[in-house]
């Protein structure tokens, strides 16, 4: 079974450890003992990318390392893909022009 790792017991979202395909995923790491230690994994999520553990409401704090690293920018379902096209950074505000895949800027004066 392939594994996300959740380094905070408040974590919304683990790390891959592997690629990830659709189907059971367990939840290592500081997770909390009333939760469900295996998420259904909705889609494909490469290795080192975020997988919500539980649902993230639009509006709601993305938490990783038991803090807030972004904003949710609409419902994510546990089990899918947490990345720029669902959630928005609270410390880069060009994060929102960065493109999914190879997170290079899409604007093109972002250096000027």
């Amino acid at each position: 079974m392939t594994q996300v790792y959740c380094i905070h017991r408040e974590d919304n979202v683990g790390t891959a450890l592997v690629g990830l395909v659709p189907g059971p995923v367990r939840v290592l790491g500081e997770v909390d003992i009333h939760e469900v230690a295996e998420v259904a994994c909705s889609e494909p999520i490469d290795a080192g990318h975020k997988m919500a553990s539980r649902a993230i409401a639009k509006g709601e704090a993305v938490v990783k390392y038991g803090l807030p690293i972004g904003r949710a920018t609409c419902d994510i379902a546990p089990g899918q893909w947490v990345h720029l096209h669902n959630c928005e950074s609270q410390f880069d505000e060009r994060s929102n022009t960065l493109d999914v895949h190879t997170g290079a800027p899409t604007e093109r004066d972002v250096y000027r």
